[in-house]
């Protein structure tokens, strides 16, 4: 680890006020929530802000609720352990409690937020998979206003997003699930927690009233430059039944769309393997869940 080299610190208790001062300082100008990632790559000297930015004392940031047009809405500022914990997460959205349970250490879901993880925008984040299959999108403020941002397009390349500058994630909205649906996320890591995932697969299916597929979802961590959807995967079950031969296609045509790196914790054909053993299992899974709900 490095000395911390000398930046300003600024506590705003506005949004309105912490688009200001962004605005004002420039792109050397950080944002900081739960702090797990960006104090440890300071630290590093991989980044070195001018300013510092805490959201903590904006009121509001931090709730989860369900609004009245229905859906979910995550505020920027919720832990990853209290979406873990969410009363209304589990009944409606269990997927993302169980990518939840995964994400590091139980003190580092303590701290760690939904807006950094998202924001970080790391092809291995493991909740952005689970919050993809369910068509989630980024509610995002800056000068201008505010936007919606789907979150499937919101990746630009490994720690790059549709953020303009100054712009702030303020919170992730997810639609309510249609009927007859089912999604689960399954990870590989090196170790249990406190790693990121070798590989991540969330699957989500939507199933007709005769027992078909009429929407499929998949999405992979840790298999390409940004977070991945499997449409080829996709567009092969959309329509057709949910025969086990069906599923282990549908896996290797996944494994077949990505694209990972070797590294030191894994090498790139390990990880397509793995796509396909795991992917096999999101679906299988997301196929159980769907037969609990109903």
């Amino acid at each position: 680890m490095k000395r911390l080299k000398p930046f300003a610190y600024r506590e705003p208790k506005t949004l309105r006020e912490a688009i200001r001062i962004l605005v004002g300082e420039g792109p050397r100008a950080a944002t900081l929530a739960g702090g797990t990632d960006l104090l440890v790559r300071m630290k590093q000297g991989v980044v070195t802000p001018s300013l510092l930015v805490n959201l903590k004392r904006i009121k509001g940031l931090d709730r989860i609720q369900r609004p009245k047009a229905g859906g979910l809405s995550i505020g920027t500022l919720s832990t990853i352990a209290a979406l873990e914990r969410s009363a209304l997460v589990a009944k409606r959205y269990p997927v993302l409690a169980q990518a939840a349970g995964f994400l590091g250490s139980p003190s580092i879901r303590q701290l760690a937020t939904l807006g950094g993880n998202v924001g970080r925008s790391s092809p291995a984040a493991d909740m952005v998979p689970s919050l993809v299959v369910l068509k989630a999108s980024v509610i995002a403020e800056g000068a201008s206003g505010k936007r919606e941002i789907p979150l499937d397009t919101f990746f630009k390349g490994p720690g790059q997003n549709a953020l303009a500058p100054a712009e702030i994630i303020t919170a992730i909205v997810v639609p309510d699930a249609a009927p007859s649906s089912g999604a689960a996320y399954v990870r590989l890591g090196r170790r249990e927690g406190m790693d990121c995932a070798l590989v991540g697969v969330a699957a989500s299916l939507t199933l007709d009233g005769a027992g078909s597929v009429a929407e499929a979802r998949l999405a992979m961590a840790s298999c390409g430059p940004v977070p991945l959807r499997a449409r080829g995967a996709e567009a092969f079950l959309s329509g057709g039944g949910l025969a086990e031969e069906r599923l282990r296609e549908a896996a290797r045509l996944a494994a077949g769309e990505t694209s990972p790196i070797s590294d030191m914790r894994a090498c790139a054909d390990y990880r397509r393997e793995m796509v396909e053993v795991l992917a096999y299992r999101a679906l299988a899974a997301a196929v159980q869940t769907d037969r609990k709900a109903r």
